[in-house]
């Protein structure tokens, strides 16, 4: 694929995508490297414009660029979005909201705490990501390991088997200390992200080491 023909993929994604409002949007793309410039309006707009162009194929890497323009009335001091982001957290049931520590500082918002399993991490970071007044999310939440390298090794592999969108016969992992790595070749980005995910779903997962190659 041409890098003509990437950025028209992308743009087409963009402006497909119903969370996107692709008209400040500027895109480019090199070598597989597609970047984002231009201006949304929220953190979550960013954070989709940016998934839409990772799943278009042939894309292999993102840098995005966008700025933050929070539209009229969308401001909010970081007082106010501190409140807002612990009332969220505590309505979420997949968050154990009592281990989880929150700073706001210029509408950026930092998590800190420990938690058991990858989900509960991610789920607390989209929690905080769409609210109103949010301009980035640094989620320092740690997992505590559970069970041992072997088990870890095994249920992991046993997963990516069980996936249709992976190939693992492509995919080798190893396993020490709660840190998975994960090596080989897959065909895309989407695949990569899967193979991730099967990889985090393991519980005493605390850090995965992503060293697979996109080869399309």
């Amino acid at each position: 694929m041409t890098d003509k023909d990437l950025k028209e993929h992308v743009e087409n994604a963009l402006g497909w995508e119903p969370s996107v409002d692709a008209t400040d949007i500027g895109v480019s793309a090199q070598d597989g490297v597609v970047t984002l410039r231009g201006t949304v309006r929220s953190y979550s707009e960013k954070v989709a414009a940016e998934r839409a162009a990772l799943r278009v194929f042939g894309t292999r890497a993102v840098a995005n660029d966008l700025a933050i323009h929070l539209a009229s009335g969308s401001e909010r001091t970081d007082t106010d979005i501190a409140h807002a982001a612990l009332s969220a957290l505590k309505w979420n049931t997949a968050v154990p909201d009592e281990r989880i520590t929150i700073t706001v500082k210029g509408g950026q918002v930092t998590l800190n705490g420990t938690v058991d399993w990858q989900y509960q991490k991610d789920a607390a970071g989209r929690t905080v990501r769409d609210l109103t007044g949010v301009v980035a999310v640094i989620n320092l939440i740690g997992l505590q390991p559970r069970v041992n390298a072997a088990d870890v090794r095994d249920k992991i592999e046993a997963a990516l088997k069980r996936s249709a969108e992976i190939d693992a016969r492509r995919i080798n992992v190893t396993a020490a200390d709660g840190k998975v790595i994960l090596s080989g070749n897959v065909h895309s980005w989407a695949e990569r992200q899967e193979a991730e995910r099967a990889a985090w779903a393991a519980p005493g997962v605390i850090k995965v080491e992503d060293h697979l190659a996109i080869v399309p």
